[in-house]
């Protein structure tokens, strides 16, 4: 497989299941960023305030002519207000096509590890509900809490993740009940996008919480000679617990059965450099995790192909 370097000066090959996370720290305690994520680290910066933004939102800087929301990350995740410190740092920050610096105290390095290494937290932790916390991972010798990202954004503009009402603009659609198999650990990502593909008419759609799982569920039925009436398209996250998406894809495309199922990369992560991985991997399409309108087009022409290659009626 080849391998890829990013703009960071990261060499990670695709589809090994393995993640740098970039460590850092608020209040004393480690936290991490996946480095695929961050667009640069800055020096703190004097942050023009907002009126009537979420309490956690600083406001807005502009280093080099572009306007940056900047999100206070202690606050946030205390909800106590700490005094703003001259060597704080901004993580500047790339994803779902946004552009978002978060505050924190210091950056403590990177770490390589597999996904396999980072745990899920147990839902006591957070009284039943799922937190912000995408997994808790060994980093050398500190337990580093590696934080949803795209959790803190959504809870902080709604407005700014999946949006079902660009379903509800695709007008009257027929039902499908071919099946679809997703991979996607966050559970509230997860509802948002089974809620949309309902709204959109599938009827048939099994999820899995990390892509481990659902390589099980695939690998288990490649040698069912009915296993195209039980699986027509793989959607899939990239960042999850126990195994990736670039991991699953790959898997998914080097087994000679399998292969032929289409599989759509679902990930806030897509850009040009993400793209490249994913293409090489053999994915159908990749899409950005707001687009959830774009991402039911694609599903239907993907299993309608899926079915005529097939020699099926669509």
């Amino acid at each position: 497989m080849t391998n890829n370097k990013d703009n960071k000066g990261i060499l990670l090959e695709s589809g090994t299941n393995e993640i740098e996370v970039m460590k850092f720290k608020v209040l004393g305690e480690f936290y991490g960023i996946n480095v695929a994520k961050v667009q640069e680290i800055i020096m703190s910066d004097k942050v023009k305030p907002m009126p009537h933004s979420h309490p956690a939102v600083e406001g807005i800087f502009k280093p080099r002519e572009t306007l940056i929301t900047v999100i206070n990350l202690p606050f946030y995740l205390t909800g106590q207000t700490v005094e703003n410190a001259p060597r704080d740092l901004f993580i500047v920050t790339n994803f779902n096509k946004m552009t978002v610096a978060f505050r924190v105290q210091s950056i403590e390095g990177i770490s390589r590890i597999s996904w396999k290494d980072i745990q899920k937290p147990d839902k006591t932790l957070n009284n039943g509900d799922e937190g912000v916390a995408t997994g808790i991972a060994q980093c050398d010798d500190q337990l580093v809490t590696i934080l949803d990202f795209e959790k803190i954004v959504a809870e902080i503009a709604p407005e700014t993740t999946i949006q079902i009402s660009e379903i509800d603009e695709m007008g009257d659609r027929a039902l499908c009940d071919r099946p679809v198999v997703i991979a996607e650990d966050s559970i509230l990502l997860q509802k948002m996008i089974d809620d949309s593909l309902e709204r959109a008419g599938f009827m048939n759609v099994t999820n899995f919480n990390n892509g481990q799982e659902a390589w099980n569920y695939l690998h288990s039925l490649r040698n069912d000679p009915d296993l195209y009436d039980k699986v027509n398209i793989v959607i899939t996250d990239i960042e999850m617990p126990e195994m990736d998406g670039h991991r699953l894809t790959k898997l998914i495309k080097e087994d000679s059965r399998l292969k032929k199922i289409p599989v759509v990369i679902f990930s806030s992560l897509i850009n040009e450099q993400m793209y490249i991985k994913g293409k090489e991997l053999g994915a159908s399409e990749q899409l950005s995790k707001p687009e959830i309108g774009h991402l039911v087009e694609v599903m239907d022409q993907l299993i309608a192909k899926f079915n005529e290659d097939l020699g099926r009626e669509v």
